[in-house]
């Protein structure tokens, strides 16, 4: 019996594209269902498949839901184990440094992401400038290597990759270039871009800046 995996997601999700990432990766062929619950309508399969959180990403597995993009990639990892390549370092300090970062990712990127859009005056100045830090210390981390685990694209990667298609929306409305700040890891993101699982799995940077001007519209943020 083949696996039967679908994916439910929405088009700019930065984190749908963490596991279109993965799955593309590892080759595993799958049935993309476009959700529509970004913008308040959520359909009866994410209602059951994600009764929880009721939102996007979900990945079904033979009729089983994984829910959570981070905790999907990894899943992905362990389930497809024997199809290269392996997503997460096979030493478990580095496994563990790499959910460290990710979980860092998580926490502080996204809410600083969203403020250089949703926000004006001094919380968008705030808002920039905690962004452009949080880069900063994602720069450290990977340092002169090519990618976060090293020679090899992987996890931590994956986890951070999928923001670069927002970078345009974020700088457009911010006033702000993230290239200037932080050239490292424009060039690590430009890199990544050149692998067929990336650049096929990231949404195209405009039609990310008009779902944010959509969002803009209905959050009433002028």
């Amino acid at each position: 019996m083949s696996d039967e995996v679908v994916l439910l997601d929405f088009y700019a999700s930065m984190f749908g594209m963490r596991i279109r990432i993965a799955l593309a990766e590892k080759g595993i062929k799958y049935e993309y269902k476009e959700e529509e619950g970004l913008l308040g309508n959520k359909s009866e399969l994410l209602l059951k498949m994600n009764p929880v959180h009721k939102k996007i990403p979900v990945l079904i597995h033979n009729g089983k839901p994984v829910c959570e993009s981070l905790i999907a990639v990894q899943y992905i990892d362990e389930v497809w184990k024997d199809q290269a390549p392996p997503l997460l370092p096979s030493d478990p300090y580095q496994r563990a440094q790499a959910r460290f970062w990710a979980d860092y990712i998580d926490k502080k990127i996204y809410d600083a992401g969203r403020k250089t859009w949703a926000t004006k005056g001094e919380e968008l100045e705030a808002g920039k400038k905690e962004f452009i830090e949080c880069l900063k210390v994602l720069e450290g981390v990977l340092g002169d290597k090519p990618y976060f685990g090293g020679e090899s694209f992987g996890f931590l990667d994956i986890a951070l990759v999928t923001y670069y298609c927002w970078f345009h929306a974020y700088e457009t409305c911010g006033n702000f270039s993230v290239e200037a700040e932080c050239p490292k890891l424009v060039a690590w993101a430009e890199s990544c871009m050149k692998k067929e699982s990336v650049s096929s799995s990231l949404c195209d940077p405009n039609k990310v800046y008009d779902f944010v001007l959509e969002l803009k519209k209905r959050y009433g943020v002028n």
